[in-house]
């Protein structure tokens, strides 16, 4: 992955917006939370593992932090309606916005990011599905994975593994795709390639809303809250796939990784297997 760009002084008309912006986008995201937690003192007792309301007011505020922001929002496609899970490119912490924006998911994140500031509080409670990276705890991230998922959450993960400069996809790791062909999902799932296109703004470095590598979270949010002009982001659906069809899980790897590529602008199309 190629190094960071250098970082430009904000000015002070940058750090106005940044400012005005990181107020309201602050008072919707948490505000947002508070209410969640208070609906979900209702809903976890009635409907347990299952969300019916407060997905619905991810959305809203997900939807609403790029009217904020002042970045154009716009999909293609229909998200899938079938029981199963979704996969996507990983491009920036943007990305939590983006997808949660028109379609109801939960995300599947390493256990490390509960502990994050912000956005650790931001995950866990919208329902996010932390996995260690340690074979004795495989069963039962298993048994969490068929929980949720029969239950009729739509898991979203980032099969590269990591995000990226927004400008390659890189090829898709196959660990996760395993628990798809258990023998009691493998006949009931599908899954539904995702790609999710940033575009900059005008003028400047085509990676500006990347964020990867060690890259800081606070710098980055405050360049994208002080932009004078934005850009773009675009998510695509894909037509969802039966688990079944294929053969295992490397099958279906390289086939969900040349989909999400294939819908790339062709100079970030990046490395295949």
């Amino acid at each position: 992955m190629p190094p960071e760009p250098p970082r430009e002084p904000l000015g002070v008309g940058g750090i106005v917006r940044a400012l005005a912006r990181g107020i309201v986008l602050g008072t919707l995201v948490f505000g947002g939370l508070m209410l969640m937690l208070l609906i979900r003192l209702v809903e976890r007792p009635i409907y347990g593992v299952r969300r019916p309301l407060t997905p619905f007011l991810t959305q809203f505020v997900c939807r609403n932090a790029f009217r904020i922001l002042g970045i154009e929002f716009r999909h293609r496609g229909t998200p899938m309606q079938e029981r199963g899970a979704v996969v996507a490119n990983h491009s920036s912490w943007l990305d939590i916005f983006t997808l949660n924006a028109t379609k109801r998911i939960y995300f599947v994140s390493k256990a490390e990011v509960a502990g994050w500031p912000g956005i650790g509080w931001l995950a866990r409670a919208t329902g996010t599905v932390f996995i260690k990276r340690d074979r004795k705890d495989a069963k039962l991230q298993q048994q969490i994975f068929e929980d949720r998922l029969l239950a009729g959450h739509k898991l979203l993960f980032f099969p590269e593994g990591t995000s990226t400069d927004s400008m390659v996809v890189l090829p898709f790791k196959t660990t996760l795709f395993q628990a798809f062909f258990h023998e009691h999902l493998r006949h009931e799932m599908h899954i539904q390639p995702v790609t999710v296109i940033y575009r900059a703004p005008e003028g400047a470095d085509p990676r500006y809303y990347g964020w990867w590598g060690d890259m800081e979270f606070g710098p980055h949010l405050l360049k994208v809250l002080a932009a004078r002009r934005q850009g773009s982001v675009e998510v695509v659906y894909h037509p969802p796939v039966r688990v079944d069809a294929y053969a295992n899980r490397k099958v279906l790897a390289a086939e969900m990784e040349a989909t999400v590529r294939g819908a790339m602008p062709p100079e970030r199309r990046g490395p295949s297997h």
